[in-house]
């Protein structure tokens, strides 16, 4: 079995099987079965380098929750709040962790073939929907020397918040396309070793993805660092 196929038949395994229980939460039976996603694959390896245009392909992604309202900025920090996790925003969580939210969702490691992840495809293979949904997105960037006046770079189909370390660094709202470097946050620090990247994704319908990279202080692309999804070794 390929790793892509491995990834999203396992995952839609665990949710056929009914009964099936993760860190403690009971996780609901699944009616359909469909193929895996074609754009996704399950990560191999302890890390990966982020592309020759610096863009970042390994993420954890949960399953998403459903939220109402318009695109604005008011409506999406408020389905922000009704979505929000327990974890803090420093914290990565491991593939297949479940967090209750009106029902169990699971926490998957994904890795996209392409510069931007598509979240229709994710949510579709797992028969999850796929408009009026909130999707919560973490990675890890590893970097081997402090650098300053960095900008993290994102553009998202919708609206999308994002975090830096816990910080709020940039938002876009309003029901948009995916554009590179569509929003671009302040200037900010990526310390040495670990940096924590958290987003939430809001689409109202339709297609909906992401992309993000990091900007060095010319705004080039930073391609000399590497991404995990390993949990740090302490």
């Amino acid at each position: 079995m390929s790793a892509t196929r491995s990834l999203f038949a396992y995952s839609l395994l665990l949710s056929a099987l009914a009964g099936t229980v993760t860190n403690g939460a009971a996780y609901a039976a699944e009616p359909v079965l469909r193929p895996p996603a074609p754009s996704l694959m399950h990560p191999s390896g302890a890390s990966r380098p982020v592309d020759a245009r610096g863009f970042i392909h390994r993420w954890l992604v949960l399953e998403p929750i459903s939220v109402s309202g318009p695109l604005t900025e008011s409506a999406v920090e408020t389905a922000l709040q009704s979505a929000a996790l327990p974890e803090p925003f420093t914290m990565l969580p491991r593939d297949g962790d479940v967090v209750d939210r009106n029902g169990p969702l699971r926490w998957h490691a994904v890795e996209s073939k392409a510069y931007n992840l598509n979240l229709y495809h994710f949510a579709w293979a797992l028969s999850k929907p796929t408009s009026n949904v909130l999707f919560w997105v973490v990675t890890t960037v590893e970097v081997p020397v402090e650098m300053h006046d960095v900008r993290l770079a994102i553009g998202s189909n919708s609206a999308s918040h994002w975090w830096l370390n816990g910080e709020s660094v940039i938002a876009i709202y309003g029901d948009r396309q995916t554009v590179i470097d569509d929003g671009v946050s302040k200037r900010v620090t990526l310390r040495k070793g670990r940096n924590v990247i958290r987003a939430a994704i809001v689409n109202g319908g339709g297609a909906t993805d992401f992309c993000a990279r990091f900007l060095d202080a010319g705004d080039q692309p930073i391609t000399a660092v590497s991404v995990s999804l390993q949990q740090e070794v302490r």
